[in-house]
């Protein structure tokens, strides 16, 4: 039975994406058929991280909405781009960077209601183990439908004020949503913190368990996008966490 696992945060600039992207990859190194399916639509950029350019996409995620293409049209198989061998295999489904395409859906919006359809039929036709779903920041329409029907919940935030209310909000409506799996990662922790203490503090706060805390980490700055973090510096001590993090939401 094929997992479905949304990635979210209240707030942007939190490394969902990064962290995404990561996981992903991690499960495929690990044999897992896994597709990436970007609904952050306003605002696309894990693409990016897999190295599929926009010149190389013939479908996308807009195209299936509007009724333009099949679903499985808009997925690519993005394992060759890792440059490293791995036993299972990656297939990313992007949305539009077009600005035109933007724009025509903070215009004109879409029927929510296909995006369901949509990840049953990705699962079953590329055969998939896992589905993650890279969500848009915030609590809209399609992040509450990609919530509700997911097997498991990553929800990030950082060590900050206003990412800390945030989350309580999603937190809430997860329960409420009967989200079967759900936990916490707190990203970008500076160096000053103590990860453990980190951890318990979010922990005791949103009564949630806290399934990686993941410090700030320059390599990964440096990287900027460009690739990996996890399959280009595999001995990392943030590559270590991620693991355990991919471990604990397909468990």
């Amino acid at each position: 039975m094929a997992k479905i696992i949304s990635i979210h945060s209240f707030r942007g600039g939190t490394g969902k994406s990064n962290i995404t992207a990561n996981v992903a990859s991690l499960l495929a190194a690990e044999g897992h058929r896994v597709g990436v399916i970007d609904t952050d639509i306003q605002s696309p950029g894990i693409h990016v991280l897999f190295g599929l350019d926009e010149g190389d996409v013939k479908h996308s995620l807009n195209d299936y909405l509007w009724g333009k293409c099949d679903i499985e049209q808009t997925a690519h198989n993005v394992t060759p781009s890792l440059n490293t061998n791995i036993k299972g295999q990656v297939f990313l489904i992007p949305s539009s960077i077009k600005a035109g395409e933007i724009a025509r859906v903070l215009r004109e919006g879409y029927d929510v209601g296909l995006l369901n359809d949509g990840f049953h039929e990705l699962v079953e036709t590329l055969r998939l183990d896992v589905l993650m779903i890279d969500t848009h920041p915030g609590l809209n329409e399609e992040t509450l439908l990609s919530i509700a029907i997911s097997d498991a919940l990553g929800i990030i935030l950082r060590p900050d004020n206003q990412d800390y209310q945030g989350t309580g909000v999603t937190v809430e409506v997860a329960r409420k949503l009967d989200v079967p799996h759900m936990v916490l990662i707190v990203n970008k922790v500076p160096s000053v913190f103590n990860l453990d203490k980190v951890k318990a503090k979010v922990e005791q706060t949103y009564g949630c368990e806290v399934a990686a805390v993941l410090p700030h980490s320059d390599e990964m700055m440096a990287l900027a996008s460009a690739g990996i973090f996890a399959l280009r510096y595999p001995d990392h001590p943030v590559t270590a966490t991620l693991k355990q993090l991919a471990a604990k939401l397909v468990e």
